[in-house]
Parts: structure tokens; C-alpha cells; sequence
């Protein structure tokens, strides 16, 4: 389902950006500019060209690579939270971990680093870690 708008928009030139016939294109514009530097004496004027279109290309590449990330980030969680929903026996209270409070995060990271610890210490000891203890 194609987007529209801004997302739309993101979408089409972050697909073309990140072809590598857009990399050469890139390097072709930088071998073009190095090539005119002594048409152009080198001048001040020569070196805004490079310094301000590359500004402004990476200024405006920062939010169309922090956008697909946003988008990327949330179709994962989405597809592992319909995995634990999906999964019998999976904690449901693992569903949506990203929106919580920090200190609430930790408290789920330390129990479940418990639970590695316990299962390695039992490996260890030539038991078995492949059970689903309680969380």
C-alpha cells in the first residue's frame, strides 16, 4: 500500500537513494566538481557550490534516514509483538516493551538476564536450558 504525503514522499526517494546507480551519480557530481577546480581557479565561489549542496543534501538526508528508521522500528515491533500474541504460552505483558518507562524496561531486562544466568549455570552443571520458566 503506497503512502501519501510526507510518507509517500519518503518512501520512493529513500528506495531511489539507495540504489547504486544514485552512489555513482553522487561520485560522478563530486569527480565533475574536482574536475571544473582549475577551470574555476579554485575559487571561494567554486568550493561554496560542493559546501552548500552537500549541506543541504545531508540536512535533508538526516530526516528522510531518521523517517524510514521510525517506519522500519515499528513494523518490527509490530511483527514481534504479533509473535509473542500469536505464541502459546509467550508472555502477553511483552507486548508494546518499547513504550514503557525506563525503569520499568530494566526490571524486564533483569529478570530475564536471571533467567540467562540460571540457564547457563544449569547448562553448566549438565542440565537441560531448553524449558520456558516463568518470567
Amino acid at each position: 500500500m503506497a503512502g501519501t504525503g510526507y510518507t509517500g514522499l519518503a518512501k520512493a526517494v529513500s528506495r531511489y537513494c539507495g540504489r547504486p546507480s544514485t552512489f555513482m551519480l553522487a561520485c560522478g557530481v563530486i569527480v565533475i566538481w574536482v574536475i571544473t577546480g582549475p577551470l574555476f581557479g579554485y575559487s571561494d565561489t567554486w568550493q561554496l557550490v560542493i559546501n552548500t549542496g552537500t549541506t543541504i543534501v545531508t540536512f535533508l538526508m538526516v530526516f528522510l534516514i531518521q523517517n524510514t528508521q521510525n517506519r522500519d522500528t515499528q513494523a518490527i515491533q509490530l511483527k514481534l509483538d504479533e509473535l509473542i500474541r500469536a505464541t502459546n504460552g509467550a508472555h502477553n505483558a511483552l507486548l508494546d516493551l518499547e513504550e514503557l518507562d525506563e525503569k520499568t524496561l530494566e526490571a524486564f531486562r533483569d529478570r530475564y538476564e536471571a533467567l540467562a544466568r540460571d540457564a547457563r549455570n544449569l547448562k553448566l552443571s549438565g542440565g537441560s536450558d531448553t524449558d520456558s520458566p516463568e518470567a
